[in-house]
């Protein structure tokens, strides 16, 4: 990278910071427990919309794998989101009616607060249909990973998004409240990837999938991008870029191998498609308050209009993290 390159990428830096305290004044504190957050503590950040049936698995899920402190930005629920998440006693909570996509699809607002009360900790940013596995999940918790990563003296970890879905309609089964969203979607693509670099940001981007086979089978380059760098052990000078697929500076993006092996590295399970998501979908295409004019939510509204399945024969089922290690979609890398 030329001096003049690396000059702008900091000045892009700073201006995503400034940007995040301006964007910051639109959030309300509803609930501040941050006071009760320890040094060590593991710390997740969210931003959620109209989201109340899916919040006590996931919040049972995170405490199970060591979240101490969750915060917590509502944008504007109708459902009970904010009052449930107010009585948990480890959460903060701040609401805001601002536009979604006028913070950079909620970015500017997260970064404020990592800046805020991020610093110094490890951070995991995830949407409540997102869950976090990595290896040895099934007998560590998170911040075993996270000490192995410091010992490493690595400030970032990855993981592939990965579309689970039901084997019928979407429609079949229908959510309950508590329930473990993987009892109905259990299934996802194996295959059906493909990845390149991102030169300026040193990250890489990852498509394919049930998202783009069925709903972007003519475009597949429009289709939702499924890199993520959830994981991160904040300062306050630090700032993502979109969403959590890339930040600054760049080294942050470098979590990968260029010279043969395999870095460590996780998965996101992503749970999306419940019965849940056609009501969604309406809602969110009548607030046209996502990427590129609710693009992908639009492609959801059509095709489920039509009762299209993502299940086919070349499906895999899921099992466990030691699965998706031997076909290569997450590694454990040299740690034993």
């Amino acid at each position: 990278m030329s001096l003049l390159q690396s000059y702008r990428l900091r000045l892009r830096r700073k201006r995503y910071r400034l940007r995040s305290l301006r964007k910051g004044r639109e959030l309300r504190s509803v609930v501040n427990r941050t006071k009760a957050i320890r040094p060590n503590d593991l710390l997740l950040f969210s931003t959620l919309r109209n989201e109340r049936v899916r919040l006590p698995f996931f919040l049972d899920y995170y405490r199970s794998k060591g979240v101490g402190h969750f915060l917590f930005i509502d944008n504007g629920s109708e459902d009970g989101s904010a009052a449930y998440l107010g009585e948990q006693p480890d959460i903060s909570l701040w609401s805001t009616q601002g536009s979604y996509k006028a913070s950079r699809f909620g970015v500017d607002w997260l970064n404020r607060l990592q800046a805020r009360y991020g610093h110094g900790h490890w951070t995991l940013v995830v949407d409540p249909d997102e869950f976090f596995i990595y290896p040895f999940c099934d007998t560590r918790p998170i911040q075993a990973l996270t000490d192995w990563l410091d010992s490493c003296g690595q400030r970032s970890f990855s993981a592939m998004l990965l579309d689970l879905y039901p084997k019928g309609p979407l429609d079949a089964e229908p959510y309950i409240e508590g329930q473990d969203p993987l009892e109905i979607v259990h299934w996802f693509d194996s295959g059906n990837y493909t990845i390149s670099r991102n030169h300026l940001y040193n990250n890489l981007w990852i498509q394919g999938g049930p998202r783009a086979r069925a709903f972007f089978p003519d475009t597949p380059k429009a289709a939702p991008s499924l890199n993520k760098i959830p994981l991160v052990k904040w300062h306050r000078r630090y700032a993502y870029v979109q969403s959590t697929h890339m930040l600054l500076p760049r080294g942050l993006n470098k979590v990968y191998e260029g010279h043969g092996g395999e870095m460590t590295s996780g998965a996101l399970l992503h749970t999306k498609f419940l019965n849940t998501l056609v009501e969604k979908a309406e809602e969110e295409l009548e607030r046209g308050q996502h990427y590129a004019d609710s693009r992908e939510y639009r492609a959801y509204h059509d095709h489920l209009q039509n009762g299209t399945v993502l299940w086919n024969r070349w499906s895999e089922k899921y099992i466990n993290w030691r699965q998706l290690e031997i076909l290569g979609l997450m590694s454990k890398g040299n740690w034993a």
